[in-house]
């Protein structure tokens, strides 16, 4: 990956202040559930169904404030689309682990991300227990609502109410303990493909594909030499493809009650990225067995899409010259992460030549970005248009304050800003229920406005960004600097009256 010049980075007017963002890292240790009234614009009446935001919502226990955000206690946020008017309704998952620090008022678990227990290190050596925070994604799937933690079961909730209703198995198709990621793709063939990482001197991967029933029909495991840290993965028609950072753990620090497991993992800059390709069980490839490639060093959290061209495989990615260890620090508040002194991850093309076992990497944007997003239809097949969450500024790191649109095919860019106060979260695509064109439809996202601490629902449309807003819902509150979420065509609140208005019959939801 390409080094940034830091040097040109301080010549750019900054578009945020720290303070501002550091702000949207505050608990929201309330509840709500309301109409959302404060609306610019209007609500296209074609966007029907439920938005749904996983994001670590508790970052203090009884004002004991956490090490590291990743930490936090879930809480999803559902917001419905119904004939013109929204509704809002945030609750945190009941976990096991949320209740029991609820109940006695302090720290009582070590995070991965360097939260511990108070005392010191002589409270927390040889103390391997974790909680389930289920903070990362939310997704919809066989009428089920799942909140999801890499390392750990997913917890079901009720998608009308937001209630926890407890952990999932699928009908015994994940076993006790299992972990099920947090970011799972589904393939527009109708099924919900996920991973699991077991980490070790060979770590094993599980690749679990449920129908829409829910139901695991497929289940694979392989062993992979070395240690692995893998957030996110592409599918394709044939493969899960899985990008191996060049990484080490030390688990020792950890043991002695020093530092978080993720504080004990160190960047190894002279090892390449290791690109491993699994064959689904439905292919044609699966008695070829996995095929490993290799390309430059790099770190990647996320991935656009891959699809499949001929003997190629086409892999977009958002890639960091190496993790970037200084927002974990075990002697730094995250919130006082130097931006300046990070590299920021940019997008990145990857070309997988299966017959030479070659790999072509190729930078394809260099403003810092992250989330990416694109129309469902297109997972793991060609596509043209990608929607990011971007810096204001065109150079340089930052908070991501923008969302930007890109044409693959033509280079041609658009950009939507919330600068200089507004912090922006992951995009959202939801395609038009008529539309004809990949980009028909729009894009939803959260931003935390820090002029009046509180966020707000951007409405754009995905076909033109530069049209400006098409509608911005107020909320009474903030939301806390978010991560995944996801979008459904069902609307998730049953009618329980029905009333006489001006305008004729209208319907009130719980």
């Amino acid at each position: 990956m390409q080094s940034i010049d830091l040097r040109n980075q301080q010549n750019l007017e900054k578009s945020y202040t720290r303070e501002d963002w550091q702000q949207g890292y505050e608990s929201l240790k309330e509840e709500y559930d309301y109409w959302i009234d404060d609306i610019e614009g209007e609500i296209p009446k074609e966007l029907e169904g439920t938005v749904f935001r996983n994001g670590p919502g508790l970052l203090d226990i009884n004002g004991q404030r956490i090490h590291h955000p990743f930490d936090g206690d879930g809480m999803i946020s559902q917001i419905i689309f119904s004939e013109g008017r929204a509704h809002f309704r945030n609750r945190f998952v009941q976990t096991e682990g949320y209740l029991a620090e609820k109940k006695a008022g302090r720290i009582l678990y070590r995070g991965v991300f360097g939260t511990q227990k108070p005392g010191g290190w002589l409270a927390n050596i040889l103390d391997f227990k974790t909680k389930n925070i289920a903070n990362t994604n939310v997704i919809y799937w066989g009428k089920k609502l799942l909140a999801l933690w890499e390392a750990a079961e997913p917890y079901s909730l009720n998608p009308y109410t937001l209630e926890t209703l407890g952990k999932e198995y699928f009908n015994h198709g994940l076993s006790s303990g299992e972990a099920f990621s947090a970011h799972p793709r589904v393939d527009p063939q109708g099924k919900l493909v996920n991973f699991a990482i077991e980490p070790g001197i060979k770590t094993k991967i599980t690749i679990f594909e449920l129908n829409q029933d829910a139901e695991v029909v497929s289940k694979q495991n392989h062993r992979i030499d070395g240690f692995c840290f893998i957030h996110d993965f592409v599918i394709t028609e044939n493969y899960c493809i899985f990008f191996q950072n060049p990484l080490s753990f030390n688990p020792i620090p950890f043991a002695l009650g020093k530092v978080g497991a993720a504080q004990c993992i160190k960047p190894e800059k002279n090892l390449p990225t290791k690109i491993i390709l699994i064959p689904r069980q439905h292919s044609p490839m699966v008695c070829s067995g996995v095929k490993v490639l290799e390309t430059t060093a790099g770190f990647i959290f996320h991935h656009a899409n891959g699809f499949e061209i001929d003997n190629k495989i086409i892999v977009d990615s958002i890639c960091y010259d190496s993790l970037a260890l200084t927002d974990i620090d075990s002697n730094q508040d995250y919130r006082q992460t130097n931006f300046d002194a990070i590299a920021p991850g940019k997008l990145w093309r990857f070309e997988l030549d299966l017959l030479q076992e070659k790999v072509t990497a190729k930078l394809i944007n260099d403003r810092a970005c992250e989330f990416p997003a694109i129309h469902p239809d297109h997972v793991g097949r060609p596509y043209r248009y990608l929607y990011m969450s971007v810096a204001h500024n065109p150079r340089g790191n930052a908070p991501l304050q923008a969302i930007l649109k890109i044409d693959l095919e033509l280079g041609k860019q658009q950009i939507w800003s919330a600068a200089p106060r507004g912090f922006m979260g992951e995009p959202i695509f939801i395609p038009h229920p008529h539309g004809q064109q990949e980009d028909a439809g729009w894009i939803v996202g959260l931003v935390y406005n820090a002029e009046y601490h509180r966020s707000y629902i951007v409405i754009l449309d995905a076909n033109d960004l530069e049209k400006g807003t098409i509608a911005k819902l107020h909320l009474k509150h903030h939301i806390p600097h978010a991560l995944h979420g996801s979008f459904t065509r069902d609307v998730l609140c049953e009618p329980i009256i029905t009333r006489k208005s001006p305008k004729g019959t209208e319907a009130t939801w719980l």
